[in-house]
């Protein structure tokens, strides 16, 4: 950074000359209050003083642009996690970014009591935040996935030179602890079955457990998968809830997790009946309230009875509010699914069958899954041992 001696309309200026953040050259002219015809060196003496001021001035003023808007190194925390989020969302699947909004929204709730620039970040406010989730009752895997869109977000700010280092690399997350699923037994399953004989979300259940569909993939069903001649079911889409920036919304996708989820299976003969069933009741209530039925949804199978596609949250809510009705085992939505896999290898079944009918994408996620449940693979090797061994 240099600066030189100018004068205009007889005041000494000097010109200080630097380059901003995308390398181009800039002049900027200052006053150094003193006259035409100042001594010499009072003149070199205000010229490196101005030039000191500018150099500790520019260091302070480095700036970034998103979507076109320009912000000072000191913008507010909060203001950052917003314009972060906007960012990275162009190359996130809308789930994934549902995912991270649903993070950042506790992180936004917790801070916003501090006001905090980004660069007034500690490791002890985000230590404190973590503690506080954890004493509010979240497990440490969800404190885990928070921690990491924390990271993700504050190493994104050293990338731009935002901050000097990532504060969230000098705190203590909790320890992980490998998820172990919940399931139902062939009994209890079938005691779930008459709680929810009649109830709207019959079918859904029903589906779930002989299937082992994710809840998407549950309300995603249309009647065009449905194979009745062919005896075949599809899975090819979905109906999620996505955050929109506001609140919440539903989103239909023929895209699902993975390229395994994709698949075609057979049509067991009890679905098919409740199916079945579902079309004449679906034509019943058209023919009985034609101007009050919502007809957006008629490819879909899990509606209500005025035609409104049932949601994944109401799924969820439902679910859980049946099983605490009934007195039931308390188990989710989503754990049905873990009950078909347990009953799958329970009979016999492989671990690459199962992966296949569940649509898992590799052959190691059913084993971290299931593997403690793969009883008759360690009747196997005990037989083989004694074999061997006598």
């Amino acid at each position: 950074m240099t600066g030189s001696i100018q004068i205009k309309g007889q005041t000494i200026y000097v010109v200080v000359s630097y380059k901003d953040r995308y390398g181009k050259k800039k002049h900027k002219w200052i006053s150094t209050g003193l006259k035409e015809g100042a001594g010499k060196r009072r003149i070199e003496e205000k010229r490196k003083e101005i030039i000191r001021d500018f150099e500790e001035e520019y260091s302070k003023m480095k700036y970034t642009e998103w979507g076109g808007v320009l912000l000072n190194t000191r913008v507010k925390f909060l203001k950052f996690l917003d314009v972060w989020l906007e960012t990275i969302k162009p190359s996130l699947s809308v789930t994934t970014y549902t995912g991270y909004c649903k993070n950042i929204r506790k992180v936004k709730r917790y801070f916003e009591q501090y006001d905090l620039y980004l660069d007034q970040l500690k490791p002890a406010h985000i230590q404190a935040f973590y503690n506080t989730l954890s004493a509010e009752g979240l497990s440490s895997n969800t404190v885990i996935h928070v921690h990491a869109n924390v990271h993700k977000a504050l190493s994104f700010a050293v990338k731009q030179e935002l901050i000097a280092s990532n504060p969230s690399e000098k705190t203590e997350r909790p320890k992980y602890v490998k998820y172990v699923a919940s399931f139902y037994n062939k009994e209890e399953l079938t005691k779930l079955f008459e709680c929810f004989k009649g109830d709207r979300m019959e079918l859904c259940v029903h589906i779930a457990a002989y299937y082992g569909l994710r809840r998407s993939e549950v309300i995603g069903l249309k009647w065009d998968a449905i194979d009745f001649k062919n005896k075949t079911i599809s899975m090819k889409h979905k109906v999620i809830n996505a955050y929109n920036g506001n609140g919440e919304e539903l989103i239909a996708e023929d895209k699902l997790k993975n390229a395994s989820s994709t698949r075609v299976l057979p049509l067991i003969p009890h679905i098919e009946e409740l199916l079945l069933e579902e079309q004449r009741k679906q034509e019943y209530y058209r023919s009985l309230i034609p101007k009050g039925y919502n007809r957006d949804y008629l490819d879909y199978i899990c509606l209500d009875n005025m035609g409104n596609l049932i949601s994944p949250n109401y799924v969820s809510d439902h679910f859980r509010h049946m099983i605490k009705k009934h007195n039931l085992k308390k188990i989710r939505f989503h754990d049905l699914r873990h009950s078909c896999a347990s009953l799958l290898l329970a009979s016999g079944i492989s671990m690459k069958q199962i992966q296949e009918w569940l649509g898992h994408s590799t052959y190691n996620v059913t084993a971290n899954f299931y593997s403690h449940l793969d009883y008759n693979s360690k009747i196997a090797s005990a037989e083989a041992i004694n074999k061997a061994l006598g």
